[in-house]
Protein backbone atom coordinates (compact mmCIF):
# COMPACT_ATOMS: atom_id res chain seq x y z
CA UNK A 1 0.00 0.00 0.00
CA UNK A 2 1.16 3.26 -1.00
CA UNK A 3 1.81 5.84 2.06
CA UNK A 4 -0.37 8.74 2.86
CA UNK A 5 -3.28 7.24 0.82
CA UNK A 6 -5.79 6.57 3.62
CA UNK A 7 -8.41 4.40 1.24
CA UNK A 8 -11.17 2.17 3.96
CA UNK A 9 -10.33 -1.32 3.44
CA UNK A 10 -12.63 -3.13 0.61
CA UNK A 11 -16.07 -4.54 1.84
CA UNK A 12 -16.41 -8.12 0.45
CA UNK A 13 -18.94 -8.17 -2.16
CA UNK A 14 -21.87 -9.87 -0.48
CA UNK A 15 -25.26 -10.86 -2.44
CA UNK A 16 -27.95 -9.95 -0.28
CA UNK A 17 -31.00 -12.51 -0.63
CA UNK A 18 -28.93 -15.16 -2.24
CA UNK A 19 -28.51 -18.71 -0.39
CA UNK A 20 -27.21 -18.48 3.29
CA UNK A 21 -27.82 -14.33 3.27
CA UNK A 22 -32.10 -15.42 3.65
CA UNK A 23 -33.19 -14.37 6.89
CA UNK A 24 -36.35 -15.99 6.83
CA UNK A 25 -37.17 -18.84 8.98
CA UNK A 26 -39.33 -20.58 5.91
CA UNK A 27 -39.83 -20.08 2.30
CA UNK A 28 -42.19 -20.56 0.02
CA UNK A 29 -39.99 -22.72 -2.57
CA UNK A 30 -40.33 -23.35 -6.25
CA UNK A 31 -38.09 -25.66 -7.97
CA UNK A 32 -37.18 -26.28 -11.79
CA UNK A 33 -39.32 -29.04 -11.95
CA UNK A 34 -42.67 -27.04 -11.56
CA UNK A 35 -43.34 -28.13 -8.22
CA UNK A 36 -43.71 -25.49 -5.34
CA UNK A 37 -43.91 -26.16 -1.27
CA UNK A 38 -43.66 -24.21 1.80
CA UNK A 39 -40.27 -25.51 3.78
CA UNK A 40 -37.82 -23.93 6.56
CA UNK A 41 -35.28 -22.27 4.01
CA UNK A 42 -32.04 -24.57 5.78
CA UNK A 43 -33.73 -27.51 4.34
CA UNK A 44 -34.94 -25.29 0.48
CA UNK A 45 -31.47 -24.60 0.43
CA UNK A 46 -30.34 -27.72 0.58
CA UNK A 47 -32.50 -28.72 -2.39
CA UNK A 48 -31.17 -26.25 -4.41
CA UNK A 49 -27.97 -27.38 -3.44
CA UNK A 50 -28.61 -30.99 -4.37
CA UNK A 51 -29.74 -29.61 -7.76
CA UNK A 52 -26.30 -27.34 -8.38
CA UNK A 53 -28.30 -24.12 -8.06
CA UNK A 54 -28.25 -21.22 -5.97
CA UNK A 55 -31.40 -20.19 -4.06
CA UNK A 56 -32.96 -16.62 -4.79
CA UNK A 57 -35.71 -14.66 -2.77
CA UNK A 58 -37.88 -13.65 -5.65
CA UNK A 59 -40.30 -12.21 -3.31
CA UNK A 60 -39.49 -10.67 -0.40
CA UNK A 61 -42.44 -9.37 1.23
CA UNK A 62 -44.95 -12.34 0.27
CA UNK A 63 -45.78 -14.10 3.57
CA UNK A 64 -44.19 -16.59 3.61
CA UNK A 65 -41.21 -15.42 0.82
CA UNK A 66 -41.06 -16.73 -2.15
CA UNK A 67 -37.81 -18.60 -3.05
CA UNK A 68 -36.67 -19.86 -6.84
CA UNK A 69 -34.19 -22.43 -6.97
CA UNK A 70 -31.98 -20.72 -10.40
CA UNK A 71 -28.44 -20.80 -11.71
CA UNK A 72 -28.07 -17.25 -9.77
CA UNK A 73 -25.75 -15.50 -12.46
CA UNK A 74 -28.71 -16.20 -15.34
CA UNK A 75 -30.75 -14.95 -12.93
CA UNK A 76 -29.11 -11.73 -12.87
CA UNK A 77 -28.77 -11.48 -16.54
CA UNK A 78 -32.39 -11.90 -17.12
CA UNK A 79 -33.15 -9.29 -14.54
CA UNK A 80 -31.07 -6.63 -16.07
CA UNK A 81 -32.22 -7.72 -19.32
CA UNK A 82 -36.08 -6.94 -18.22
CA UNK A 83 -34.84 -3.72 -16.82
CA UNK A 84 -33.01 -2.88 -20.12
CA UNK A 85 -35.95 -3.78 -22.39
CA UNK A 86 -38.88 -1.52 -19.93
CA UNK A 87 -36.15 1.29 -19.94
CA UNK A 88 -35.99 1.22 -24.17
CA UNK A 89 -39.84 1.16 -23.88
CA UNK A 90 -40.35 4.14 -21.78
CA UNK A 91 -41.18 7.63 -23.04
CA UNK A 92 -40.21 10.66 -20.93
CA UNK A 93 -42.19 13.64 -21.48
CA UNK A 94 -40.33 16.61 -22.94
CA UNK A 95 -41.69 20.39 -22.79
CA UNK A 96 -41.05 21.68 -26.26
CA UNK A 97 -40.60 25.72 -26.33
CA UNK A 98 -41.83 27.69 -29.35
CA UNK A 99 -40.75 31.77 -29.29
CA UNK A 100 -43.35 34.13 -31.10
CA UNK A 101 -42.98 38.04 -30.57
CA UNK A 102 -46.18 39.90 -30.67
CA UNK A 103 -45.78 40.78 -34.55
CA UNK A 104 -45.19 37.45 -35.83
CA UNK A 105 -46.22 36.77 -39.15
CA UNK A 106 -48.66 34.24 -40.42
CA UNK A 107 -46.17 32.26 -42.51
CA UNK A 108 -44.00 32.41 -39.33
CA UNK A 109 -47.02 31.18 -37.01
CA UNK A 110 -48.07 28.70 -39.13
CA UNK A 111 -44.40 27.37 -39.11
CA UNK A 112 -44.47 27.33 -35.63
CA UNK A 113 -48.17 25.70 -35.18
CA UNK A 114 -46.73 22.73 -37.27
CA UNK A 115 -44.02 21.78 -35.10
CA UNK A 116 -46.38 22.41 -32.08
CA UNK A 117 -48.43 19.72 -33.69
CA UNK A 118 -46.05 17.78 -34.28
CA UNK A 119 -44.40 17.52 -30.79
CA UNK A 120 -47.95 17.49 -29.39
CA UNK A 121 -48.24 13.79 -31.85
CA UNK A 122 -44.93 12.86 -30.50
CA UNK A 123 -46.37 12.97 -26.98
CA UNK A 124 -44.51 16.19 -25.28
CA UNK A 125 -45.35 19.11 -24.10
CA UNK A 126 -45.77 22.88 -25.83
CA UNK A 127 -45.10 25.41 -24.07
CA UNK A 128 -45.58 28.81 -26.21
CA UNK A 129 -44.13 31.99 -25.17
CA UNK A 130 -44.37 35.99 -26.84
CA UNK A 131 -41.30 37.50 -25.37
CA UNK A 132 -41.43 41.63 -25.33
CA UNK A 133 -39.10 44.16 -26.40
CA UNK A 134 -38.79 47.68 -25.02
CA UNK A 135 -41.93 49.63 -25.79
CA UNK A 136 -44.02 46.13 -26.91
CA UNK A 137 -45.00 45.51 -23.72
CA UNK A 138 -47.63 48.51 -23.39
CA UNK A 139 -49.30 46.13 -26.10
CA UNK A 140 -49.24 42.86 -23.87
CA UNK A 141 -52.79 41.88 -25.23
CA UNK A 142 -51.27 41.45 -28.45
CA UNK A 143 -49.06 38.65 -27.28
CA UNK A 144 -51.84 36.93 -25.29
CA UNK A 145 -54.30 37.39 -28.01
CA UNK A 146 -51.43 35.43 -30.52
CA UNK A 147 -51.29 32.83 -27.55
CA UNK A 148 -55.16 32.33 -27.23
CA UNK A 149 -55.11 31.89 -31.32
CA UNK A 150 -52.53 29.30 -30.89
CA UNK A 151 -54.42 27.27 -28.28
CA UNK A 152 -57.62 27.40 -30.49
CA UNK A 153 -55.69 26.08 -33.34
CA UNK A 154 -54.33 22.98 -31.57
CA UNK A 155 -57.51 22.11 -29.56
CA UNK A 156 -57.85 18.83 -31.93
CA UNK A 157 -54.41 17.78 -30.77
CA UNK A 158 -54.02 19.14 -27.30
CA UNK A 159 -55.74 20.44 -23.96
CA UNK A 160 -54.13 23.77 -22.69
CA UNK A 161 -53.18 23.66 -18.61
CA UNK A 162 -53.52 26.78 -17.68
CA UNK A 163 -54.55 30.64 -19.37
CA UNK A 164 -51.96 32.68 -20.51
CA UNK A 165 -49.66 34.43 -17.98
CA UNK A 166 -47.36 37.49 -18.05
CA UNK A 167 -44.19 36.84 -16.09
CA UNK A 168 -41.83 39.79 -16.72
CA UNK A 169 -41.22 40.45 -20.93
CA UNK A 170 -42.86 37.00 -21.41
CA UNK A 171 -46.29 35.91 -21.79
CA UNK A 172 -46.93 32.39 -21.78
CA UNK A 173 -48.88 29.19 -21.98
CA UNK A 174 -48.90 25.46 -21.55
CA UNK A 175 -50.02 22.53 -24.03
CA UNK A 176 -50.74 19.21 -22.66
CA UNK A 177 -51.03 16.34 -25.58
CA UNK A 178 -54.58 14.67 -25.63
CA UNK A 179 -53.92 10.69 -25.24
CA UNK A 180 -56.34 9.74 -28.02
CA UNK A 181 -54.58 12.12 -30.66
CA UNK A 182 -51.25 10.46 -29.50
CA UNK A 183 -52.57 6.98 -29.92
CA UNK A 184 -54.63 7.28 -33.22
CA UNK A 185 -51.57 9.37 -34.70
CA UNK A 186 -49.70 6.38 -34.19
CA UNK A 187 -51.86 3.89 -35.46
CA UNK A 188 -52.97 5.64 -38.78
CA UNK A 189 -50.27 3.74 -41.29
CA UNK A 190 -51.09 3.42 -44.64
CA UNK A 191 -52.50 0.23 -45.27
CA UNK A 192 -50.18 -1.97 -48.32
Amino acid sequence: MYPGRNFPPRRQNRRENVNESIRAREVRAVFPDGTTEVMPTSAALRRAQELGLDLVLVAPTAVPPVAKAVDFGHYQYEQKKKQHDAKKKQHVVQVKELKFRPNTDDHDYDFKKNHAIRFLQEGNRVKAVVQFRGREIAHADLGKKLLMRFAADLTAYGSVEAQPRLEGRNAHILISPVKAAAKTSSSEKPQP
